[in-house]
C-alpha cells in the first residue's frame, strides 16, 4: 500500500516537472521573438523615431501689435519690464529658496504662496517660472550682484500689455489674459512643446478676450517664431540649431479721440450712463464711453481674486457696457422718427395743426395718455411740437399708424439691429410688433401700444450705439456711413442711403431747422445748452420714464428711490449747418434730457469740434 502511494506521488511529480519546464521553454521562446522583433524587425521604425525626437522645436512668442487713436497718440502698448524668472524643477528645496532670496528680492506672502501653487500645479522640465514681476532698478541692481547664489534664477525682459488710459477706454479697447490654446496657431509644434515656449508677455501666452483687442486679435496676434534645439535622451536641450524670428502684431489704428473720450468720462463723472459720437464723414466712432468702467492694466496683468469678486458684485456693474448692450426706452429722441413717419405717409404734412390740451385720449377706451406739460401747448404743428416737444402731437399721429408699416420704418432707421461695423458684443435691443407681444406676452397687440411708441416709451428699447447712428442719419439728410471703430485700408466705406419717397429734400431741410430750434431757439426743450457753445448745434432730448405716473405729484414721490427715476437722453448734431458730428448721451436715473445729458454732449463736440 505505501509503495503503490509512494508510485503515484513520484508520477505526480514528474508530469509537473514536466508541466514546469514546457513553460518556461515557452515564456524564453516569446521572449526571444520579442527581442528578435526589437532589433531586426522595429530597428528601422524605432531609429526614424530616435532621430525625430533628437530635434525639440519649441514657439517663441510674437508680440502683439499696439493700438492708437485716431491723431496718433498710443492706447495700448507693449511696455518692458523685468522679472525674475526660475527653473523650479532645478530647485530641490522651494522653501528654502525663498527664504534665501528674500533679503534680495522682498516678496510678499501672497507672492510666495501663489509662486508655490504654481510651482507644485505646472512645473515641467525646462519649465520658467515667474517669481515677482516688474523688478524696480534697486532690485535688479541687488540680485545681480548675488546672482551666483542663485543658479536657477535669472532676471529677464518681459512685456506687459498697458494702456495710459486703462479705465475710460477699458469697454472698447477689451483686455487680454492668459490662453492655453494658442498651438493652434502652430501645428507643426506639437502640443506638448509649448509649454517650453519663449515668452514675451509676462502673462504667458495670451489673446484678446473683450473689445477690439478680441474683435481684432488675429491682426494684433501676430506670428511666433520657433528655435529648435538638439535634445538628449533625458529630455534636457543641449544647443539650439536654428531659431525662426517672430514677426509682431499689426498696429491697429482706430477712430477713436483721446480728447473726446476724456470729455465724455470728465462730464459725465461718477454717473451710470453711456456717450456714443460719430464722425459724419467717415462713420468713425470717435468716443465709445461706460460708466462706470474698470481698469483693462489690472485685468490683463494681475487682479486679485477679492479685487475682481468686488467688481463682480457691484450693483453698478462695471463690465456692463451701457454704450453697446444697454437697452433704454428713446424717449423724445423717438420724435423725430414719428414725424418722418407721418409725412411719408401723408398722415400729417408740416402745416397741419392741432390743439395740444395736455393729453390724448384713446378713441376705444377713453384711455388718457398725458403729456409733460400740464394743460399742453395751445395749437402746434410739426415744427412747433418738436420745439415744446408736444407729446399729444405724437400721441395722435402714432395712434392712426399701421404698427406693422411703422416697426418696418423704426427699423429701416437702424432700430432693433446691429449698427456698429465692428464692435465686440453689442446688443440689437428690439423693435417691439404684435408677432412679439404674443409670442412673449400671450396677448394681443392694441392701439395703446402704438399711442405710447409716438413719445418712444413702451416695449420700444434702443442702445446708445443706435442713438448716435440715427442721429448720424439725421444729421446727414439719410446719407451716412457705418458706424466702425476701426478703418482698415484707405478704401473708403460706402454711403448708405435712408430713402423714401413720400420724405423729400424740402422735408429735410424743414426737419433741420425744427431740431435746431430745439436747442437754439427760446421755446425749445434744450435751449438750457445753447449758451455753453459758441457753434450751433441741432439735437433731441427725452426723458425716458421707468415707472407710468399720471401727475408730478405722483413722481415726486417714486423719485425719493434713485433707481426709480426717468432716464436723461439726448441726441445732438453740429456744428450748423453743416454738422460734422453726431453724439449720442444716455445717463440712467439722471432725470431732464435736456439739462442733465444735454452738457455732457456739447463738451464732446467741443472736444471734436476743438473748440
Amino acid at each position: 500500500m505505501i509503495f503503490e502511494e509512494r508510485q503515484i506521488e513520484k508520477n505526480n511529480f514528474s508530469s509537473r516537472a514536466i508541466l514546469l519546464f514546457g513553460l518556461i521553454i515557452f515564456m524564453l521562446l516569446v521572449v526571444l521573438i520579442k527581442v528578435f522583433s526589437l532589433q531586426v524587425s522595429g530597428y528601422t521604425d524605432y531609429q526614424l523615431a530616435a532621430l525625430k525626437n533628437k530635434n525639440y522645436a519649441v514657439p517663441v512668442q510674437a508680440l502683439r501689435g499696439e493700438i492708437f487713436d485716431r491723431n496718433g497718440r498710443v492706447l495700448v502698448k507693449n511696455e518692458p519690464t523685468f522679472d525674475l524668472i526660475t527653473r523650479p524643477n532645478l530647485i530641490s528645496n522651494i522653501d528654502s529658496f525663498l527664504e534665501a532670496i528674500e533679503p534680495v528680492i522682498f516678496l510678499s506672502q501672497i507672492e510666495k504662496d501663489k509662486y508655490k501653487k504654481l510651482q507644485k500645479d505646472k512645473a515641467f522640465v525646462n519649465k520658467e517660472l515667474v517669481l515677482k514681476k516688474d523688478l524696480s532698478k534697486e532690485e535688479i541692481a541687488r540680485f545681480n550682484v548675488r546672482s551666483f547664489n542663485f543658479q536657477n534664477a535669472f532676471i529677464a525682459k518681459r512685456y506687459r500689455r498697458i494702456s495710459d488710459y486703462p479705465e475710460i477706454f477699458s469697454h472698447v479697447l477689451g483686455y487680454t489674459s492668459r490662453t492655453d490654446d494658442d498651438f493652434k496657431s502652430m501645428p507643426e509644434i506639437p502640443r506638448s512643446h509649448w509649454k517650453d515656449a519663449e515668452l514675451s508677455y509676462a502673462q504667458g501666452l495670451i489673446k484678446g478676450r473683450t473689445g477690439l483687442e478680441e474683435v481684432y486679435n488675429d491682426h494684433l496676434s501676430g506670428e511666433h517664431g520657433q528655435r529648435v534645439y538638439e535634445m538628449n535622451a533625458r529630455g534636457q536641450f543641449l544647443k539650439p540649431l536654428s531659431f525662426f524670428e517672430p514677426s509682431k502684431g499689426s498696429d491697429l489704428f482706430t477712430n477713436l479721440d483721446i480728447g473726446a473720450q476724456e470729455s465724455a468720462a470728465k462730464y459725465l463723472g461718477d454717473r451710470r450712463g453711456a456717450v456714443v459720437a460719430i464722425d459724419l464723414e467717415s462713420g468713425g466712432i470717435n468716443v465709445l464711453y461706460s460708466s462706470p468702467a474698470y481698469s483693462i492694466n489690472k485685468l490683463s496683468n494681475g487682479m486679485s481674486d477679492m479685487e475682481f469678486q468686488d467688481l463682480i458684485n457691484d450693483a453698478d456693474k462695471p463690465f456692463f457696457n451701457r454704450a453697446l448692450q444697454g437697452r433704454y426706452p428713446p424717449a423724445s429722441t423717438i420724435k423725430p422718427a414719428i414725424g418722418m413717419y407721418g409725412l411719408s405717409n401723408n398722415i400729417v404734412d408740416w402745416d397741419f395743426e392741432m390743439k395740444d390740451p395736455g393729453f390724448f385720449t384713446l378713441p376705444e377706451t377713453g384711455r388718457v395718455f398725458r403729456g409733460w406739460r400740464k394743460g399742453g401747448h395751445g395749437k402746434v404743428n410739426m415744427h412747433k411740437a418738436f420745439l415744446v416737444s408736444s407729446n399729444t402731437y405724437f400721441f395722435s399721429l402714432a395712434y392712426q399708424a399701421d404698427i406693422l408699416e411703422l416697426s418696418t420704418h423704426l427699423s429701416s432707421l437702424g432700430f432693433g439691429q446691429k449698427v456698429c461695423l465692428d464692435c465686440f458684443d453689442e446688443d440689437q435691443a428690439f423693435v417691439p410688433t404684435p408677432e412679439w407681444k404674443y409670442s412673449m406676452m400671450n396677448a394681443g397687440w392694441v392701439k395703446g401700444d402704438t399711442v405710447n411708441l409716438g413719445i418712444g416709451q413702451g416695449y420700444l428699447v434702443t442702445t446708445p450705439m443706435q442713438l448716435a447712428n440715427y442721429a448720424s442719419l439725421l444729421a446727414t439728410k439719410g446719407q451716412f456711413t457705418e458706424p466702425s471703430l476701426v478703418s482698415l485700408g484707405t478704401q473708403k466705406k460706402p454711403l448708405k442711403t435712408w430713402e423714401d419717397d413720400g420724405f423729400d429734400n424740402s422735408d429735410w431741410i424743414k426737419m433741420h431747422a425744427a431740431l435746431l430750434g430745439v436747442i437754439e431757439s427760446d421755446y425749445g426743450t434744450a435751449r438750457s445748452i445753447r449758451d455753453l457753445k459758441k457753434f450751433q448745434v441741432a439735437g433731441k432730448s427725452g426723458t425716458a420714464e421707468l415707472v407710468s405716473l399720471d401727475s408730478k405729484e405722483a413722481y415726486q414721490e417714486v423719485r425719493t428711490s434713485e433707481l426709480l427715476r426717468d432716464h436723461s437722453i439726448i441726441i445732438a448734431f453740429g456744428p450748423m449747418p453743416n454738422p460734422r458730428y453726431a453724439v449720442s448721451v444716455v445717463i440712467e436715473n439722471g432725470e431732464s434730457g435736456g439739462a442733465v445729458a444735454g452738457p455732457v454732449a456739447i463738451e464732446v463736440l467741443k472736444s471734436l469740434i476743438n473748440e
